[in-house]
């Protein structure tokens, strides 16, 4: 199973003064976790959107919030490959602070791979076989 970690900085605005760590801000954490992942396999995000047409677009998310993360602290971002099908990739997702040891989030989100058309509207496609060997890797 393809694991992949990123280390970032809580930034300012990211969790209420409590710790408490916004949704949508969780989200954008994977997201970009994902995105350095894909560029790191020699795939960036750019190449698939603007080159080929196609996009890894959200299916499904399922988080929950954990224990907290405050301005400043290190977190480390961990997504794994748990399913790969026909045009769905489900990420194993977890955030953990690095600053205090506890486990921010976790959960699952589903990405479908689908094309860009011409009208802006996606359609799912099947995974291309150059990501599903990208894909197949077991280790950053």
């Amino acid at each position: 199973m393809l694991t992949y970690h990123r280390d970032l900085t809580v930034n300012w605005g990211e969790s209420d003064p409590f710790g408490l760590v916004y949704f949508p801000r969780m989200l954008a954490w994977f997201n970009d976790t994902e995105h350095e992942l894909f560029a790191k396999l020699g795939y960036p995000v750019n190449r698939m959107v603007e080159q080929d047409r196609t996009a890894f677009v959200m299916g499904r998310i399922d988080f929950k919030f954990v224990g907290p993360a405050a301005y400043g602290e290190q977190i480390q971002t961990t997504i794994s490959a748990s399913d790969i099908t026909r045009s769905t990739i489900v990420w194993q997702c977890k955030a953990l602070n690095l600053t205090t040891g506890v486990l921010v989030t976790e959960g699952l989100a589903t990405r479908v791979y689908a094309k860009i058309l011409e009208d802006g509207n996606l359609k799912a496609i099947e995974i291309s076989e150059e990501i599903r060997s990208l894909l197949s890797k077991t280790s950053e």
